[in-house]
């Protein structure tokens, strides 16, 4: 299985025609993007590779999932909620396949989820359990979230994406309820122990809610100093659990709070970088340039476009 990183353009033209979600056209950079679409055509072996995008699949039908370095088979409905940096491959024992899955970017998220607050929780984490089994009350309940999500993705509803993105929640919220036995981190091995706290206290950084709280922690380095290690373990942590570097990490979820503002906040761009880390307006220009293709100032003034 290949550990190369696969966006979602790649995954809609890596599949057949008939497991097309509803919509295929090319999703542009910094674009929003949700699809969904129901679960039948999954009678083969299906591989996925490390993406950069997140989904959430209903299960109905039985088969083994290979998720990382474990198995796990499924023989009852299932909600499967795997964190993009894990690769995995499903293989049905049966061609009485059903459910649905949605796919969906950051942007999405960022735009019409509560992501902020979910972040800091164990969804789409590397070291969280991915699968939760549901009860009968449970499936009718998380398969009628699904039904109206397909329905309003396939309608003209000019505000569908914010009802879209409010069932989304719903579900995660689902998922954060049964995550009272998730993995505790002295139960795991040294390299994702480190990766989690990594993780807890990256994201316990954000939201920022004014330019008197600037960032504090912005390299690998002074991570390593709040969590008593040396950077070279860090380091090494990270990148053991999701091939991944440290820096990266921070550089991502720093841009994700700095599209955020430059959003929701009438605040102005150098503000936004001050607030960031940034001593100079032309150091946040640069970052943010570098990794979207757009300025501060394009990105807050460009149009919105439709997701599908």
């Amino acid at each position: 299985m290949s550990t190369t990183l696969q966006t979602i353009n790649d995954y809609y033209r890596e599949r057949p025609s008939a497991f097309y979600p509803i919509d295929t056209n090319p999703i542009r950079c910094g674009e929003a993007h949700f699809n969904i679409n129901m679960r039948k055509y999954c009678s083969f072996k299906i591989p996925f590779n490390r993406c950069d995008f997140y989904k959430i699949s209903l299960i109905q039908g039985t088969g083994m999932f290979h998720y990382g370095n474990h198995a796990i088979y499924i023989d009852k409905p299932a909600l499967f909620i795997p964190s993009p940096s894990v690769p995995y491959y499903w293989e049905c024992d049966s061609l009485d396949q059903h459910g649905f899955f949605c796919l969906f970017n950051v942007e999405f998220l960022t735009e019409y989820v509560h992501f902020n607050q979910l972040h800091k929780t164990s969804v789409f984490k590397e070291w969280s359990k991915p699968l939760i089994f549901l009860e009968p009350e449970e499936l009718s309940l998380v398969r009628s979230y699904f039904s109206q999500m397909y329905e309003m993705a396939k309608s003209n509803y000019p505000h569908k994406y914010e009802a879209i993105g409010s069932f989304v929640n719903l579900l995660l919220h689902h998922v954060l309820m049964h995550r009272v036995d998730d993995i505790k981190p002295e139960e795991t091995k040294g390299s994702t122990r480190i990766y989690r706290l990594f993780d807890e206290l990256l994201n316990r950084q954000f939201p920022l809610d004014s330019p008197a709280y600037p960032l504090q922690l912005k390299t690998p380095a002074d991570y390593a100093e709040q969590l008593h290690v040396h950077v070279n373990h860090l380091n090494a942590s990270v990148k053991a659990v999701t091939n991944k570097t440290t820096s990266t990490l921070i550089r991502s979820r720093m841009l994700l709070e700095a599209k955020s503002l430059l959003l929701y906040t009438a605040w102005d761009v150098s503000a936004i970088g001050y607030t960031l880390g940034f001593d100079q307006p032309s150091h946040f220009h640069h970052f943010f340039k570098k990794l979207t293709g757009l300025t501060p100032l394009q990105f807050r003034q460009q149009p919105k476009q439709d997701i599908l």
